[in-house]
């Protein structure tokens, strides 16, 4: 396998996302659907709310009613009821009448607004003094107005929130339908590694890859399932990536991606059924080492040995693929978010690759710095201290301090 190490553009690597399907469908009830990702368009079969609603206690009125309305010269409506939140009017008002009204309450037929109790003085019994005027349809909300029959209110591929939960729920949807979550294999590879429960000997270190993905897996809502740590030894790997497959819709090799004469994971991806190697190389720093792979329908990935360089891969590539089998919708809460800060000292950058660079946010006045943090990719304090990445373009040769760089925070 010697020589087979060749680096991919990223944007090259992106293009094989679709060459992986999107999990199946299935219904689960509406309370545990938070975090999911809705495999229906949902629209309602009718206007949401079906009655115009009070936003706010006061009286009902036809709102041209109180027009020149003042504490000079105040307008007196008649008070015929009193309408209550679930209560259908007993009536309708006249241009002279008004109903007092609770927030959520129905408006009777012929009111078009709501004024507010702090506007409104109890005269007497049936009289009702009003010193401001409301336009047409304030402190109302319309037939319709949240929501309209006929209209898609949450897209196939939205990722559901606590405030879709409630979409849902006021439309009656206790049960929904959402892609199924992706289950992902995670082997730990190397002579070197030992479980996190045992000492390591010298010149060996404890599984920190296994948790960090399955950490970062969870976060994106997939299933992390673990396989075990593996010696450097093909034959092994092979036989335990053929059991993964089996319970797996993606597999992650964690470490051995690199160039090397005990690197045995090219050798084991190669020799699974309908396997294809994509990309064995990434010009990416840090992460170059990576491997895109596919046995049939399932995602193969050889990720990085040192932590920071696997986790950073997942981040920026990963977890998009990640989305994508999941069935989320590249609009829908995909988008990175970014705060603009100014560097507070050098970073230089080697041409020909994409630079991700550690980074602490740091807020000054009305503005934010951003510190980079530098070490080796095998330090994980540097991503506990971090608060994002920034990122320097394949043509840059560093940033000077000052620049107004985007930091891309972590999810």
């Amino acid at each position: 396998m010697h020589g087979f190490f060749k680096v991919t553009p990223l944007d090259t690597v992106f293009r094989h996302m679709h060459r992986f399907g999107v999990m199946d469908m299935e219904t689960i009830p509406l309370n545990q659907a938070n975090g999911r990702i809705l495999a229906q368009n949902i629209i309602p079969e009718s206007n949401y709310p079906d009655f115009n609603r009070a936003t706010m206690d006061g009286f009902a009125v036809k709102a041209e009613s109180t027009f020149g309305a003042s504490e000079a010269n105040p307008v007196y409506l008649t008070l015929t009821g009193n309408i209550d939140m679930g209560e259908i009017p007993a009536a309708a008002i006249q241009a002279t009448e008004t109903m007092a009204i609770s927030t959520g309450g129905m408006l009777p037929e012929g009111a078009n607004g709501v004024v507010m109790r702090e506007y409104a003085t109890e005269v007497d019994e049936i009289t009702i003094e009003i010193v401001r005027s409301i336009a047409p349809w304030s402190n109302v909300i319309t037939e319709g107005e949240d929501m309209a029959a006929g209209e898609i209110v949450l897209a196939s591929g939205t990722r559901l929130r606590p405030q879709e939960c409630g979409t849902l729920a006021a439309l009656g949807r206790h049960r929904v339908d959402v892609f199924k979550k992706p289950r992902i294999g995670i082997i730990s590879t190397g002579d070197e590694i030992v479980p996190v429960e045992k000492k390591p000997p010298t010149g060996k270190i404890r599984d920190v890859n296994t948790y960090t993905l399955a950490a970062m897996v969870e976060n994106c809502g997939g299933i992390a399932k673990s396989y075990g740590i593996i010696a450097d030894d093909a034959d092994i790997l092979k036989k335990t990536c053929l059991n993964a497959l089996n319970g797996s819709d993606i597999l992650m090799i964690s470490g051995g991606s690199s160039v090397g004469n005990r690197d045995m994971t090219i050798e084991a991806i190669t020799n699974l059924p309908d396997a294809e190697i994509m990309v064995h190389g990434i010009p990416l720093s840090p992460g170059k080492p990576t491997i895109l792979a596919r046995s049939g329908h399932i995602q193969v990935w050889g990720l990085p040995g040192q932590v920071t360089s696997t986790m950073i891969v997942f981040d920026r590539i990963v977890r998009g693929f990640i989305d994508h089998m999941a069935g989320l919708n590249p609009a829908s809460g995909t988008t990175d978010l970014c705060v603009p800060a100014f560097l507070t000292r050098n970073i230089s950058s080697t041409p020909g690759r994409t630079d991700y660079i550690r980074a602490r946010l740091k807020k000054e006045g009305n503005r934010y710095l951003a510190d980079p943090i530098l070490g080796k990719s095998g330090l994980i304090h540097t991503m506990i201290k971090a608060d994002g990445l920034i990122e320097i373009g394949m043509n840059t040769e560093g940033l000077e301090k000052g620049t107004l760089v985007n930091v891309i925070v972590f999810k």
